[in-house]
């Protein structure tokens, strides 16, 4: 007989999902720096959006976002959709009791490959778990411009306990 974990919830309960954006767009306040905005947070996928401003500019001659801020939007949404995996296997806990399992969660390694300039007026950031461990977690992220082309790429390994 096989034992297989059950499924996933297909959405999240408004406290969870307000708990976890304040967490991630107030509390960690370099997201405010960045002004990355999560748009949506789905168990198995999380977006989010940074809009340009002059702050972002890496290349002053063509108004290309900074690489730092890709990076570190893209570590941002791994850690997010680690978050969101997190909260999906514990949907027998209360919202508030989940919350709290993402005080030890840190990034372990990240890798990111920028494939196209960074230009445009937002760019939208996405994110999912490829596995979740006991110990460690394993991410994919995209970075995409207004026009939905692929800028960057990243991976990511987090801590989770």
């Amino acid at each position: 007989m096989s034992h297989k974990n059950p499924p996933a919830p297909a959405e999240f309960e408004p406290e969870f999902v307000t708990g976890l954006k304040q967490i991630f767009e107030e509390r960690i306040v370099f997201n405010q720096v960045l002004g990355l905005k999560i748009t949506s947070l789905l168990p198995e996928r999380v977006l989010a959006r940074i809009d340009m401003r002059p702050e972002l500019v890496g290349h002053y001659a063509y108004n290309r976002i900074h690489g730092g801020v890709i990076s570190a939007g893209l570590d941002a949404m791994g850690g997010l959709a680690v978050m969101a995996a997190i909260g999906a296997r514990h949907m027998d806990e209360a919202p508030e009791q989940r919350l709290h399992r993402f005080a030890k969660l840190g990034t372990i390694d990240l890798r990111i490959d920028y494939l196209r300039p960074g230009i445009g007026s937002h760019f939208e950031l996405s994110a999912e778990v490829l596995r979740l461990g006991s110990r460690v977690a394993s991410t994919r992220m995209e970075f995409r411009g207004p026009d939905g082309k692929l800028l960057s790429a990243g991976s990511g390994a987090y801590i989770v306990s």
